[in-house]
């Protein structure tokens, strides 16, 4: 299929915006002809992934040439969150070269115009587009949320693709930027009452570990309550992580599911599957503590909202973590600062506590050489999301609720 473009298209495709413009709008029509799509649509927002261990010497040396080539990016650029938090990367014992480059790396992004916000979390700190809009997004859990929250349209970005899209300001018109994909394809009944952020990481496993698609989108129906941003997002990043899905509805909460039907589009439901306490509860005693000692416990993946940092810190105010445990918490530039006014950052420190800024724990450069030198085994965690994919640095992870992840901190015991 060969696509249809614009005037202003075809402008650039003949080279007139500049070779940069027109190398990544060759790589966008490859990429849109591989998926269908007949044209593009124009995004007001981009959000890219990629710190230096993703890019490593060959994309810093393709940003460098772009900077030296005085390439702008025309659309609004923000960035995910980085491998390393600068002022702790010393005693993580993170390759003093690879912090040299991930500055390198920034700066050249800089120069292009991008944003670098270092955010897993834009849509609760930077920008929250308005239904129907057409964003770029990269990481998994900002997309999911995007289309599903708020009603936005966007797929999975790669960094290139969305880098490209910064320069061209559009993407190809596959995917979820079209109606007929953001139809829901089956029915969840939830029954389980859900009083944690762990629960809607559960319930995100659950769900997403029975289907498995990137086109599968899940209609949630029977929540009881109106669930918080930060319910949303723990949702969202599990059933990505656990389902790779790129879009769920919610009666009542979603802007495209005011009931089930109008969210299944006419789709006949492939499955309707209902979720119980019991389910969630055997969710919880899925993982194997081991030996039960508790030497890390970790806040990420994705990264805290104030409101989270605010719970964190109440809950470690006079206590402190035990010496055999080390407990981490990752957040953003602009929530780290007000944890920092508020005296949360404070709580938690004195607790024994590390705050980390700019980063999400499963994405720091050197994790698994870390992991082996500190001898960390069992991974505690409230996210979901962080227990799934950091099993690729061997922990052994361990899901459990917000308090209970502070007891064994504590404790130092699961």
């Amino acid at each position: 299929m060969t696509m249809k473009l614009t005037n202003e298209e075809k402008a650039m495709l003949a080279g007139e915006s500049g070779p940069a413009v027109q190398r990544a709008l060759q790589e966008q029509i490859s990429v849109g002809e591989f998926f269908g799509a007949e044209t593009f649509v124009p995004v007001k927002n981009v959000h890219m992934m990629g710190d230096i261990e993703v890019m490593g010497d060959a994309g810093l040396a393709f940003l460098k040439d772009l900077v030296s080539a005085q390439v702008k990016c025309m659309t609004p650029l923000t960035t995910n969150a980085r491998c390393m938090d600068f002022a702790l990367a010393e005693m993580l014992g993170q390759d003093s070269g690879a912090v040299k480059q991930e500055h390198e790396l920034i700066a050249c992004l800089r120069e292009m115009n991008a944003i670098t916000t270092d955010t897993c979390i834009n849509y609760q700190s930077v920008y929250q587009p308005h239904f129907g809009e057409h964003v770029a997004w990269g990481d998994t859990g900002t997309v999911i949320y995007a289309n599903s929250v708020f009603g936005a349209r966007s797929n999975f970005e790669s960094g290139p693709a969305a880098l490209a899209a910064a320069l061209t300001g559009r993407t190809p018109a596959y995917g979820f930027h079209l109606d007929q994909h953001r139809k829901g394809t089956f029915v969840v009944n939830v029954e389980a009452t859900l009083t944690d952020l762990a629960d809607w990481g559960a319930l995100g496993k659950i769900v997403g570990e029975a289907h498995q698609d990137y086109f599968s989108v899940p209609v949630f129906d029977g929540i009881r309550t109106s669930p918080t941003s930060d319910e949303l997002k723990h949702l969202g990043t599990s059933l990505a992580s656990y389902g790779s899905m790129g879009m769920f509805h919610m009666v009542g909460v979603t802007p495209e599911a005011p009931d089930v039907e109008t969210a299944l589009g006419g789709n006949k439901p492939i499955d309707i599957l209902t979720v119980r306490d019991r389910d969630i509860e055997a969710v919880y005693a899925g993982y194997d503590p081991k030996d039960g000692n508790c030497g890390l416990v970790v806040f990420s993946g994705p990264q805290l909202s104030l409101y989270e940092l605010k719970r964190i810190a109440e809950l470690l105010d006079g206590k402190r973590i035990s010496s055999d445990t080390q407990l981490f918490v990752t957040t953003n530039k602009e929530f780290k600062a007000l944890a920092d006014d508020f005296g949360y950052t404070r709580n938690i420190e004195d607790a024994g506590g590390i705050v980390m800024e700019g980063v999400c724990f499963y994405l720091l450069q050197n994790l698994s050489q870390i992991r082996e030198a500190r001898g960390w085994q069992n991974l505690v965690s409230n996210s979901a999301k962080i227990v799934n994919t950091i099993t690729a640095h061997r922990f052994n992870t361990i899901l459990r609720r917000t308090e209970d992840c502070i007891e064994c901190a504590l404790s130092g015991r699961i």
